[in-house]
């Protein structure tokens, strides 16, 4: 039987040759490579700096650190991502809530952003930090966020996981033209991978000095930053508690490699996704919709299974889809409806449309190595399990 995943990396030679390079060298930790990838992913971008780190969780982590999120500190984020998103704060200290998302986009509504905010000045309960989550690979209305920002006096960190090569209002993902921050992902099933891995882009020389110091442990060697005299060439300090949250080289090498066809593997998953669209349009299905002022990276092709007529219910299609191979996956469970956040008193009902989308979401195989062949055989055996 065929296996078709819903994601896979897509190693090539030159991938291999650029980490067996590293390899043979004097480097595997924080060697050359790391900053070559950095400044390459900040070019590609258009930021200022990025700061490579040991994945994406550590990223969030990062990077609300730098915003001194803390006890008593509030941080905004939606109930449609992974768990990462909004644990990054609850590893700081702070509380955590969740703003509902767009039934068009699947990205944080910023109506609802608006009258959350609208409500939260009242009761004195404003968040310090919002993290929009550019779901599926598109980004989420940022001129919007932004100018919410400026008015409520929060900051924002992008978590663009899924949207590495993404664009909106023609600039690519990770400039950082609306946010102080933007978090990448380079898990295998993502776009593209330095096997794990996270970079954080900023255009704060401060900020993104901060966050070096945060991934290694807090410690500076910088004379002009310690306290009392610099004792020697071997001294260090450590002036905050940090991490150990550094990328190695060998990361590094296969992220400059892979960096390099990052526009090849989007161009694939746009044309795969449009395909998709085409084949499905005329199945009980929803497909994804496109923000006319975002490109979508297209990191998954969610559907809607719509069973409301007496259809097949989406579990139904998932366990058929299984069972043939097609190894189609949900994304994601409402992060405010796990055990954890229950007990922190969020319960169903809180986030209404992010609880209808997940009853009924189903992401399809997407990856650059997918054919078409398979892909019809996606199609074919989706619509054997619709019946």
């Amino acid at each position: 039987m065929r296996v078709i995943p819903y994601g896979r990396q897509n190693i090539s030679s030159e991938d291999v040759a650029a980490v067996t390079e590293v390899l043979q060298s004097d480097w595997l930790t924080q060697g050359p490579q790391v900053p070559a990838f950095e400044r390459a992913l900040a070019d590609y971008c258009g930021a200022a700096q990025a700061v490579a780190v040991a994945n994406a969780t550590a990223a969030l982590h990062l990077a609300c650190l730098a915003l001194d999120v803390g006890p008593g500190d509030r941080v905004w984020t939606s109930p449609n991502t992974f768990v990462a998103s909004a644990n990054c704060a609850r590893y700081c200290g702070a509380e955590v809530d969740f703003v509902d998302i767009d039934p068009r986009t699947y990205n944080m509504s910023v109506a609802v952003l608006a009258a959350k905010l609208a409500q939260a000045k009242q009761t004195g309960t404003l968040p310090k930090v919002v993290i929009p989550v550019h779901f599926a690979g598109q980004s989420c209305d940022m001129v919007e966020i932004a100018m919410l920002a400026e008015q409520y006096d929060f900051r924002v960190i992008e978590d663009a996981s899924h949207a590495v090569g993404g664009s909106y209002r023609d600039a690519k993902v990770g400039g950082c033209h609306f946010s102080e921050m933007t978090v990448f992902s380079f898990h295998p099933v993502k776009i593209m991978t330095t096997a794990e891995g996270g970079v954080i882009t900023t255009n704060s020389p401060a900020l993104a000095q901060r966050l070096e110091r945060l991934r290694s442990h807090g410690i500076t060697r910088d004379a002009a930053l310690m306290e009392g005299e610099n004792e020697g060439g071997w001294y260090y300090q450590q002036l905050e508690l940090g991490f150990n949250y550094r990328m190695t080289d060998i990361q590094a090498a296969l992220g400059r490699s892979q960096l390099a066809r990052l526009d090849e593997f989007v161009a694939r998953r746009r044309m795969l996704a449009a395909r998709y669209d085409e084949l499905l349009q005329d199945r009980a299905l929803i497909t994804p919709w496109q923000d006319p002022y975002a490109r979508s990276a297209y990191h998954l092709y969610p559907v809607q299974i719509d069973s409301a007529g007496g259809g097949s219910t989406r579990r139904e299609v998932f366990d058929r889809l299984r069972a043939a191979g097609v190894l189609a996956n949900v994304h994601y469970i409402p992060v405010h409806l796990q055990p954890y956040y229950r007990r922190l008193g969020f319960a169903p009902g809180d986030c209404p449309v992010a609880e209808l989308y997940y009853a009924c979401c189903l992401s399809l195989p997407l990856y650059f190595g997918l054919q078409q062949d398979e892909q019809d055989f996606v199609v074919a055996t989706l619509h054997e399990a619709l019946r």
